[in-house]
């Protein structure tokens, strides 16, 4: 007997929208958060999927979330425009900004949208393959809770703070990346202390700045990032970009006003957009040749480029029509109605 449980794909949707209805999310919220869910469920991304309804529930109830908040948009130069999500969710925000983004950056050749007091949940990807849809380029960013070190150092002083940028290919699917700047996750640390299971060597320190593959030491101690001090590096530059320059927290700012608790991390999101047609001068197709030639070259020598998991993923679910998910998650849903 199977413990997986086919959805259809309407039916998966207004499941999501009936429980945040249900929970107190208006309809604009509603709608934002499940437009993402859905996308993240449709290419199978599990973690940031259908299983993210428990999480929103969770936080709405907690009265961390107010689910009937209004957005607030300003506008600072003619390039950019700024969105107060009011401690809100991140994602009605951004839907709410989107029009505006595009506009700009089609006028201007680079557009940027600064949300701020939001708390973001999602993955960054479905938000940046917006704008490749309306043949932008763009990349995300945002700070988290200070639970990573510095390269070389001892303590957490930067976030998780994922980085994300898309490249729009016409009728193909947009090249597309979304990671971390830390070598690993702090939920896989969680799992792999529930499972006792030890962590890979690199990815984190413990109290007194230590290496250590012990999930409960590491929890104590800090994350570390990928790539030594190239990580570090990035990872500070999306602390400054994604904080003091849009007027928010850094992870470090965060973790203090949630005083120390290890909340949901509530911050500022960047978003940069770019017209590779305006900018890109009057030789549109050479442009479009010399982008697809490097796409090209890394797939011809058998090297993948990243998304790909995730599109053909969605291309199967489109076909069948369902997306799949466990029956105990599917029956945990059920009880939020």
């Amino acid at each position: 007997m199977s413990d997986q449980i086919a959805l259809d794909l309407e039916e998966a949707q207004e499941l999501g929208l009936k429980v945040l209805r249900a929970n107190g999310f208006n309809e604009a919220h509603a709608r934002s958060i499940m437009d993402v869910i859905y996308r993240c469920q449709l290419d199978d991304c599990h973690s940031h999927g259908l299983y993210r309804l428990l999480i929103c529930v969770n936080t709405v109830r907690a009265g961390l979330v107010d689910g009937n908040e209004s957005v607030e948009i300003s506008e600072p130069s003619p390039a950019s425009i700024r969105v107060d999500a009011k401690n809100g969710y991140s994602l009605l925000a951004f839907e709410t900004g989107l029009p505006h983004l595009i506009e700009k950056t089609k006028k201007n050749g680079v557009g940027l949208m600064a949300i701020n007091n939001c708390f973001h949940f999602s993955a960054l990807w479905p938000e940046v393959e917006k704008l490749s849809e309306a043949g932008l380029a763009a990349m995300a960013m945002v700070p988290s809770h200070a639970w990573v070190a510095p390269s070389g150092g001892t303590k957490g002083s930067l976030g998780t703070n994922p980085l994300a940028f898309s490249w729009p290919r016409g009728e193909k699917n947009p090249y597309t990346f979304d990671f971390a700047t830390s070598a690993i996750a702090r939920g896989e640390i969680e799992l792999a202390k529930r499972a006792g299971h030890p962590l890979p060597e690199g990815a984190a320190i413990d109290e007194h700045g230590k290496p250590t593959i012990d999930p409960n030491e590491a929890l104590k101690g800090a994350m570390l990032t990928f790539g030594g001090y190239k990580g570090s590096a990035l990872s500070t530059m999306i602390e400054l970009m994604a904080g003091p320059m849009i007027g928010d927290l850094t992870s470090l700012a965060s973790l203090e006003k949630d005083g120390n608790q290890g909340g949901t991390p509530l911050h500022g999101e960047v978003i940069i957009a770019f017209d590779p047609k305006l900018l890109g001068g009057t030789d549109t197709a050479t442009n479009t040749r010399l982008a697809e030639a490097l796409f090209a070259s890394i797939s011809e020598q058998g090297a993948r480029l990243p998304s790909q998991r995730r599109y053909a993923a969605r291309a199967r679910n489109l076909e069948a029509g369902t997306v799949t998910i466990p029956k105990q998650l599917h029956e945990d849903i059920l009880v939020l109605l």
